[in-house]
């Protein structure tokens, strides 16, 4: 998925004029809601509340009903995500393996909780519940990329790749 995500761009009037512009096919179909939220969240990587006004306004949706959306998908985010997105499985195959242990780890390496971004913008850690490669538990995702059987050890080199990029 590419997108111009300046994720950690302030978020302003000129990322809002951008999110017009590409609403303007959907204006005033409300059908076209997660299609429109998708094109608004990949101008800044995120949905802050000034997009999700606009976009309920440019549907003729409400307010309530965008943010309804925005809360029950977990492709959407309502924060700021760092620029390499990691997930760690927590789905029982990959608990009982150690995504835990791994969880831990990325809480003392990058200092910040599960949902949580770093300061500088680089990384962003969340908790997914199964990626479907059970297997190969413990999983984790660094943006697109997979990894299997992930250990601590693996875990420092994982991150010291996407430190470099």
């Amino acid at each position: 998925m590419s997108h111009s995500c300046s994720c950690h761009a302030q978020f302003g009037q000129e990322q809002l004029s951008e999110i017009e512009k590409l609403l303007e096919p959907y204006s005033g179909d409300p059908g076209s809601l997660i299609q429109a939220l998708h094109k608004a969240q990949n101008v800044a990587g995120y949905l802050p509340r000034e997009a999700q006004v606009l976009v309920a306004e440019k549907l003729n949706v409400p307010l309530t009903k965008v943010y309804g959306v925005v809360s029950f998908y977990s492709l959407f985010t309502t924060k700021p995500k760092g620029k390499h997105k990691i997930h760690v499985c927590t789905g029982t195959a990959c608990y009982v393996r150690g995504a835990s242990q791994l969880l831990n780890k990325l809480e003392d390496e990058l200092q910040i909780k599960p949902g949580g971004t770093t300061g500088d913008g680089q990384f962003s850690v969340d908790v997914v519940r199964c990626l479907g490669a059970c297997g190969l538990g413990p999983v984790v995702t660094v943006d697109e990329d997979v990894y299997g059987r992930v250990n601590n050890g693996k875990l420092d080199d994982i991150l010291s790749k996407y430190s470099r990029e």
